[in-house]
Order: C-alpha cells, then sequence, then structure tokens
C-alpha cells in the first residue's frame, strides 16, 4: 500500500525530473498503463491529448520535454486524498518552437497505485 508520505516523494521526484528535463525519471513515476491526459489554453488554440499506456505517453513526454524547457517551477500546494491527489505549481514555459518564455499555471489530478502514477490530467493556463 502507498501511504501519503509515499505518494509526496513520488510527486515531488515527478516535477523534479520535469524541470531536469529526464525523460527517463519522468516516465518511471508511471505504471506502463497509465492513462496521460493534458488539456489547456495555449497562446494560439487549445490544446488536448490523451495517451494510454507506455506506448503512447512516452513518445508525448518525449515530445513535451524536447520542445519546452521549464524554469522557475513552484509547487504551490498538494492536496492527497487516499491514492488521489490534485497539485497545483507554477512555472516558466520556454517554448523551443516560439523562442517565447510564458509564465503558465497548472493544476494536475493524480491517482497512484502501487506506488506509480496510473492516471495523470494536467491543465493548465499560460498568464500575460
Amino acid at each position: 500500500m502507498t501511504d501519503r508520505l509515499e505518494i509526496d516523494g513520488l510527486l515531488h521526484r515527478l516535477y523534479a525530473a520535469r524541470l531536469r528535463g529526464d525523460l527517463e525519471a519522468v516516465c518511471q513515476s508511471f505504471s506502463d498503463d497509465a492513462v496521460f491526459r493534458i488539456a489547456g489554453a495555449g497562446q494560439i488554440t487549445p490544446v488536448f491529448n490523451t495517451a494510454h499506456g507506455v506506448d503512447q505517453y512516452r513518445p508525448l513526454l518525449n515530445v513535451m520535454i524536447k520542445a519546452f524547457k521549464l524554469s522557475d517551477q513552484a509547487i504551490l500546494s498538494i492536496l492527497i486524498d487516499g491514492m488521489k491527489a490534485a497539485v497545483h505549481w507554477q512555472a516558466r514555459v520556454y517554448s523551443r518552437i516560439t523562442g517565447t518564455t510564458v509564465l503558465t499555471e497548472l493544476i494536475d489530478l493524480v491517482e497512484v497505485r502501487d506506488a506509480r502514477i496510473v492516471s495523470y490530467i494536467e491543465f493548465f493556463v499560460p498568464r500575460a
């Protein structure tokens, strides 16, 4: 069984790995059958993507890590209830595509089983 401290540690390791751009460490946080969803208001158009299982989420995470560099990351709050968690965080997101940096606010809804993430939904809004 995974307890509150283990989930908190898992989440902090995940966000540290994302900040470093460490694809391997990010993927180790997820179960092989995890569902990864991302939805947000992009600067030009809305963004929505869903990946089921490692064969789909690994390439998606790879593209995200290559295209967007995070800095000034701050976890604002983590709420843990049983095997579910909500994380409110922000970071400066540098787009290697457009060359711009935007302060972005994010909320992630996470479900954990056997000390790994089985469901991850990320909502984001870039600040002007």
